[in-house]
């Protein structure tokens, strides 16, 4: 039959109808619960790890921090935030904070800083750098525990080199560890030392990472030495370097190894951080404070989420990614 007038007499096919389900907008069918399932299997080895390993702690520091112990560490009784009120009210406290804080700057900021120097120099075209590097990269193999030894020796005021370095020129021995003016600074120069090696791998990492591409244009715009390092290695290592700032803090704020085999947290507390202090009120010298030390737990990782929180917040904005 004719159509209407215009019209040619054949009906046009309809066109592809838009469907508002997902399998035809992706491709792929709708998600069955089998899939699910598959997912959840997956998922469940790492959630029952991480359940294990790290919900459970914290949600156990959590409870302790809200409660007594007996003369054996037992929870006995619901004190609810007394702890954290107590933490607040002590002057031993506010002195082991402001401890951790300056123990944290002591060696983040060489450590990350004196590592950068090192890879500069190290890039330098200069005799032996290949053996240079492996000695830079030596601290990275050594155990906190043996380090730590090695420093003792090496601080101590009767056989220690320091002080007969200084005998040499004539000046009286320094208690390294044992004056509290300067035990902080000798455990921060060692913990410098131990994180020297990997610091020196990350950012050597990083300078073979930047394209040659970006070296020659900039030499042959004629940027040598410290003007080719300011304008183009350093701000290509702005990842690496927040990297390490970042990991730096965390570890840093985590230290007892070093403290513990050094100073024992002395003298007179010079050198107790919150790390250390947890140690001594729930298990140095047959101590059983459990309830302080988790408060004490929960302060740290409060001070660990701020210091990150404020590294992520302020520097992150100044590194420019690739």
């Amino acid at each position: 039959m004719p159509g209407p007038a215009g019209s040619t007499g054949t009906t046009r096919p309809p066109g592809p109808t838009r469907s508002t389900g997902s399998a035809t907008s992706t491709g792929r069918g709708p998600r069955t619960w089998g899939d699910r399932a598959l997912a959840w299997a997956f998922l469940l080895p790492s959630l029952a790890v991480f359940a294990l390993f790290i919900g459970y702690p914290l949600g156990r520091t959590l409870y302790l921090s809200t409660h007594g112990n007996d003369l054996f560490g037992a929870p006995s009784r619901y004190v609810g935030l007394r702890h954290y009120t107590d933490l607040l009210a002590s002057a031993e406290f506010h002195k082991t904070l402001v401890t951790t804080l300056l123990f944290v700057l002591l060696t983040v900021l060489p450590g990350v800083f004196g590592a950068l120097g090192l890879v500069l120099l190290l890039e330098s075209r200069v005799r032996g750098v290949r053996w240079l590097r492996s000695a830079f990269a030596l601290p990275f193999a050594f155990s906190v525990a043996s380090a730590s030894v090695v420093f003792s020796v090496f601080f101590n005021p009767a056989i220690g080199v320091l002080n007969g370095l200084l005998s040499q020129l004539g000046t009286g021995p320094v208690g390294w560890l044992t004056d509290q003016r300067y035990a902080l600074l000798s455990v921060s120069a060692a913990t410098v030392w131990l994180n020297l090696g990997y610091n020196v791998l990350v950012l050597s990492a990083g300078v073979g990472s930047i394209p040659q591409e970006t070296v020659e244009a900039a030499r042959l715009d004629g940027a040598t030495g410290w003007r080719m390092a300011r304008s183009i290695t350093v701000p290509l290592l702005g990842p690496h370097l927040f990297f390490l700032i970042v990991v730096s803090t965390v570890n840093a704020l985590q230290s007892f190894g070093q403290i513990h085999v050094l100073t024992l947290g002395g003298p007179d507390g010079a050198t107790r951080t919150l790390v250390y202090s947890v140690y001594e009120k729930a298990f140095a010298y047959g101590s059983s404070d459990f309830g302080t030390a988790s408060a004490q737990a929960v302060v740290l990782l409060v001070v660990v989420l701020a210091c990150t929180g404020v590294q992520f917040g302020v520097l992150e904005r100044k590194v420019h990614y690739a």
